[in-house]
Protein backbone atom coordinates (compact mmCIF):
# COMPACT_ATOMS: atom_id res chain seq x y z
CA UNK A 1 0.00 0.00 0.00
CA UNK A 2 1.41 3.55 -1.37
CA UNK A 3 1.71 6.35 1.19
CA UNK A 4 -1.32 7.70 -0.81
CA UNK A 5 -3.33 4.84 -0.37
CA UNK A 6 -2.97 4.83 3.37
CA UNK A 7 -3.78 8.23 3.39
CA UNK A 8 -6.81 7.37 2.18
CA UNK A 9 -7.72 4.44 3.49
CA UNK A 10 -6.78 5.33 6.78
CA UNK A 11 -6.54 8.75 7.05
CA UNK A 12 -3.91 9.71 8.78
CA UNK A 13 -3.96 13.29 9.80
CA UNK A 14 -1.28 15.97 10.32
CA UNK A 15 0.90 14.71 13.10
CA UNK A 16 2.10 17.89 14.10
CA UNK A 17 0.34 18.67 18.02
CA UNK A 18 -0.75 22.24 17.60
CA UNK A 19 -3.80 24.24 19.19
CA UNK A 20 -6.44 22.12 18.07
CA UNK A 21 -5.01 19.14 19.69
CA UNK A 22 -4.76 20.61 22.47
CA UNK A 23 -7.89 21.60 22.87
CA UNK A 24 -9.13 18.21 22.66
CA UNK A 25 -6.52 16.75 25.15
CA UNK A 26 -8.53 19.67 27.50
CA UNK A 27 -11.50 17.85 26.69
CA UNK A 28 -10.66 14.45 27.23
CA UNK A 29 -8.78 15.42 31.27
CA UNK A 30 -12.45 16.88 31.78
CA UNK A 31 -13.55 13.24 31.89
CA UNK A 32 -10.88 11.25 32.32
CA UNK A 33 -8.36 11.47 35.06
CA UNK A 34 -4.99 10.76 33.37
CA UNK A 35 -2.67 10.77 36.50
CA UNK A 36 -1.67 6.95 37.24
CA UNK A 37 -4.43 5.86 34.92
CA UNK A 38 -3.85 3.11 32.48
CA UNK A 39 -4.97 4.53 28.79
CA UNK A 40 -5.40 2.89 25.56
CA UNK A 41 -5.16 4.88 22.07
CA UNK A 42 -6.62 2.90 19.60
CA UNK A 43 -5.48 3.96 16.40
CA UNK A 44 -2.44 5.59 17.88
CA UNK A 45 -0.58 6.23 14.07
CA UNK A 46 2.62 7.89 15.45
CA UNK A 47 1.70 8.11 19.36
CA UNK A 48 0.75 11.85 19.87
CA UNK A 49 -1.84 11.26 22.26
CA UNK A 50 0.26 8.16 23.63
CA UNK A 51 2.89 10.30 24.12
CA UNK A 52 0.92 13.51 25.70
CA UNK A 53 -1.21 10.88 28.00
CA UNK A 54 2.18 9.48 29.57
CA UNK A 55 3.55 12.86 30.26
CA UNK A 56 0.31 13.67 32.44
CA UNK A 57 1.31 10.93 34.35
CA UNK A 58 -0.63 7.91 32.82
CA UNK A 59 0.44 4.60 31.97
CA UNK A 60 0.08 5.07 28.23
CA UNK A 61 -0.81 2.32 25.97
CA UNK A 62 -1.25 2.50 21.85
CA UNK A 63 -2.69 0.12 19.27
CA UNK A 64 -2.72 0.46 15.35
CA UNK A 65 -2.57 -0.80 12.27
CA UNK A 66 0.13 0.54 10.02
CA UNK A 67 3.38 -0.88 10.98
CA UNK A 68 5.16 2.00 9.79
CA UNK A 69 3.62 4.24 11.80
CA UNK A 70 4.26 2.58 14.94
CA UNK A 71 8.10 2.21 14.24
CA UNK A 72 8.01 6.34 13.78
CA UNK A 73 6.62 6.02 17.56
CA UNK A 74 9.22 3.74 18.44
CA UNK A 75 11.78 5.64 17.55
CA UNK A 76 10.63 9.42 17.42
CA UNK A 77 9.11 9.46 20.48
CA UNK A 78 10.90 6.68 22.48
CA UNK A 79 7.32 5.07 23.15
CA UNK A 80 7.16 1.14 23.80
CA UNK A 81 4.09 -0.04 25.14
CA UNK A 82 2.64 -0.12 21.58
CA UNK A 83 1.34 -3.40 19.66
CA UNK A 84 -0.27 -3.77 16.06
CA UNK A 85 -3.36 -4.71 16.04
CA UNK A 86 -6.86 -4.80 14.22
CA UNK A 87 -9.16 -2.21 16.62
CA UNK A 88 -12.09 -5.14 16.29
CA UNK A 89 -9.77 -7.45 18.27
CA UNK A 90 -7.45 -5.80 20.98
CA UNK A 91 -4.79 -7.83 22.46
CA UNK A 92 -5.85 -7.35 26.14
CA UNK A 93 -7.58 -8.86 28.55
CA UNK A 94 -11.04 -7.59 29.85
CA UNK A 95 -11.49 -4.40 32.25
CA UNK A 96 -7.65 -3.80 31.32
CA UNK A 97 -8.19 0.15 31.01
CA UNK A 98 -9.14 3.47 33.03
CA UNK A 99 -9.79 4.98 29.65
CA UNK A 100 -9.50 4.26 25.68
CA UNK A 101 -9.32 6.78 23.43
CA UNK A 102 -10.65 6.74 19.56
CA UNK A 103 -9.44 10.01 18.02
CA UNK A 104 -10.56 9.74 14.43
CA UNK A 105 -10.41 5.82 14.14
CA UNK A 106 -13.64 4.66 13.99
CA UNK A 107 -14.79 5.74 10.28
CA UNK A 108 -12.08 4.22 8.87
CA UNK A 109 -12.02 0.70 10.45
CA UNK A 110 -14.02 -2.68 8.98
CA UNK A 111 -16.64 -2.86 11.76
CA UNK A 112 -17.22 0.23 13.67
CA UNK A 113 -19.68 -1.58 16.09
CA UNK A 114 -17.66 -4.32 17.14
CA UNK A 115 -14.46 -1.41 17.32
CA UNK A 116 -16.68 0.17 20.26
CA UNK A 117 -17.50 -3.21 21.69
CA UNK A 118 -13.66 -4.03 22.03
CA UNK A 119 -12.78 -0.86 23.58
CA UNK A 120 -15.78 -1.26 25.84
CA UNK A 121 -14.75 -4.75 26.72
CA UNK A 122 -11.37 -3.55 27.70
CA UNK A 123 -12.28 -0.91 29.63
CA UNK A 124 -12.44 -0.83 33.09
CA UNK A 125 -15.92 -0.74 35.43
CA UNK A 126 -16.33 2.87 35.94
CA UNK A 127 -13.39 3.63 33.26
CA UNK A 128 -14.50 5.55 29.87
CA UNK A 129 -14.43 5.23 26.34
CA UNK A 130 -14.01 8.60 24.56
CA UNK A 131 -14.79 8.90 21.23
CA UNK A 132 -14.29 11.65 18.47
CA UNK A 133 -15.68 10.73 15.07
CA UNK A 134 -16.67 13.08 11.82
CA UNK A 135 -20.01 14.86 12.07
CA UNK A 136 -22.61 14.35 8.87
CA UNK A 137 -23.61 17.72 9.19
CA UNK A 138 -20.43 19.54 8.87
CA UNK A 139 -20.52 21.53 5.53
CA UNK A 140 -16.89 19.95 4.56
CA UNK A 141 -15.77 16.02 3.97
CA UNK A 142 -12.02 16.58 5.30
CA UNK A 143 -11.19 13.46 3.36
CA UNK A 144 -11.32 14.12 0.07
CA UNK A 145 -13.68 12.06 -2.49
CA UNK A 146 -14.13 10.56 -5.20
CA UNK A 147 -15.21 11.70 -8.50
CA UNK A 148 -15.53 9.18 -10.74
CA UNK A 149 -12.17 6.94 -10.47
CA UNK A 150 -10.44 10.41 -9.62
CA UNK A 151 -9.81 10.86 -5.88
CA UNK A 152 -9.04 14.64 -4.65
CA UNK A 153 -7.53 15.44 -1.38
CA UNK A 154 -8.87 18.20 0.70
CA UNK A 155 -12.17 19.67 1.95
CA UNK A 156 -15.23 18.67 -0.11
CA UNK A 157 -18.22 20.74 0.24
CA UNK A 158 -21.92 19.22 0.61
CA UNK A 159 -21.14 15.70 0.08
CA UNK A 160 -22.02 15.03 3.76
CA UNK A 161 -25.83 16.21 3.18
CA UNK A 162 -25.99 14.30 0.93
CA UNK A 163 -28.08 10.98 0.89
CA UNK A 164 -26.50 8.03 2.00
CA UNK A 165 -26.26 6.33 -1.72
CA UNK A 166 -24.98 9.16 -3.03
CA UNK A 167 -22.75 10.34 -0.25
CA UNK A 168 -21.56 6.27 -0.85
CA UNK A 169 -20.32 7.19 -4.66
CA UNK A 170 -17.95 10.31 -3.22
CA UNK A 171 -17.05 9.23 0.17
CA UNK A 172 -16.86 5.47 -0.05
CA UNK A 173 -13.55 4.85 2.14
CA UNK A 174 -14.94 6.88 5.81
CA UNK A 175 -17.63 7.10 7.00
CA UNK A 176 -19.92 10.10 8.75
CA UNK A 177 -22.27 10.44 11.90
CA UNK A 178 -25.16 11.49 12.53
CA UNK A 179 -25.64 12.07 16.63
CA UNK A 180 -28.38 9.18 16.47
CA UNK A 181 -25.40 6.85 14.55
CA UNK A 182 -23.38 7.70 17.38
CA UNK A 183 -25.53 6.43 19.94
CA UNK A 184 -26.40 3.21 18.28
CA UNK A 185 -22.89 2.00 18.33
CA UNK A 186 -23.34 2.12 22.56
CA UNK A 187 -26.78 0.39 22.24
CA UNK A 188 -27.36 -2.77 24.65
CA UNK A 189 -23.81 -2.39 26.31
CA UNK A 190 -23.15 -1.16 29.95
CA UNK A 191 -23.18 1.82 30.79
CA UNK A 192 -24.27 5.71 30.00
CA UNK A 193 -23.12 8.19 27.36
CA UNK A 194 -22.16 10.78 30.13
CA UNK A 195 -21.31 13.55 27.47
CA UNK A 196 -22.25 13.79 23.62
CA UNK A 197 -22.26 17.21 21.79
CA UNK A 198 -20.23 18.81 18.45
CA UNK A 199 -16.73 20.46 18.15
CA UNK A 200 -15.61 22.66 15.53
CA UNK A 201 -11.78 23.01 14.15
CA UNK A 202 -8.77 24.37 15.59
CA UNK A 203 -8.34 26.26 12.19
CA UNK A 204 -4.37 25.27 12.71
CA UNK A 205 -3.93 25.70 9.13
CA UNK A 206 -5.54 29.23 8.66
CA UNK A 207 -3.05 30.22 11.39
CA UNK A 208 -0.45 29.13 9.95
CA UNK A 209 -0.92 31.98 7.61
CA UNK A 210 -3.30 34.48 9.30
CA UNK A 211 -3.30 33.90 13.36
CA UNK A 212 -5.72 36.86 13.24
CA UNK A 213 -8.28 35.14 10.43
CA UNK A 214 -8.09 31.53 12.85
CA UNK A 215 -8.61 33.94 16.11
CA UNK A 216 -12.08 35.20 14.60
CA UNK A 217 -12.87 31.79 13.27
CA UNK A 218 -12.30 30.10 16.46
CA UNK A 219 -14.38 33.11 18.35
CA UNK A 220 -17.15 32.94 16.30
CA UNK A 221 -17.62 29.05 16.01
CA UNK A 222 -15.83 27.93 19.81
CA UNK A 223 -19.21 30.15 21.10
CA UNK A 224 -21.74 28.39 18.88
CA UNK A 225 -20.86 25.07 21.07
CA UNK A 226 -22.82 26.31 22.87
CA UNK A 227 -25.65 26.54 21.03
CA UNK A 228 -28.37 24.79 18.66
CA UNK A 229 -25.47 25.38 15.84
CA UNK A 230 -23.29 23.39 17.71
CA UNK A 231 -24.55 20.45 15.72
CA UNK A 232 -22.47 21.83 12.41
CA UNK A 233 -19.58 21.16 14.32
CA UNK A 234 -16.62 19.04 12.78
CA UNK A 235 -16.42 16.00 14.77
CA UNK A 236 -18.51 14.34 17.55
CA UNK A 237 -17.02 13.91 21.17
CA UNK A 238 -18.63 11.45 22.88
CA UNK A 239 -17.67 9.65 26.41
CA UNK A 240 -19.10 6.71 27.55
CA UNK A 241 -18.49 5.89 31.29
CA UNK A 242 -18.96 1.97 31.58
CA UNK A 243 -20.52 0.67 34.53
Amino acid sequence: MTTDDKAITLGHPSYVWRFGQDRRLDLIRRYVALENARVLDVGCGIGAYVDKFRASGARAFGVDVDADKLADARREKHLDLLALSVSEALPFPDNSFDAVLLHEVIEHVADDRQTICEAHRVCKRGGRVVVFAPNRLYPFETHGAYFGKRYVFGNIPFIGWLPDFLRAKFAPHVRAYTARDIRALFAGLDGALIAHTQIYPGYDKIARWSVLLARCLRGVTYFLENTPLRAFGLSHFAVWAKE
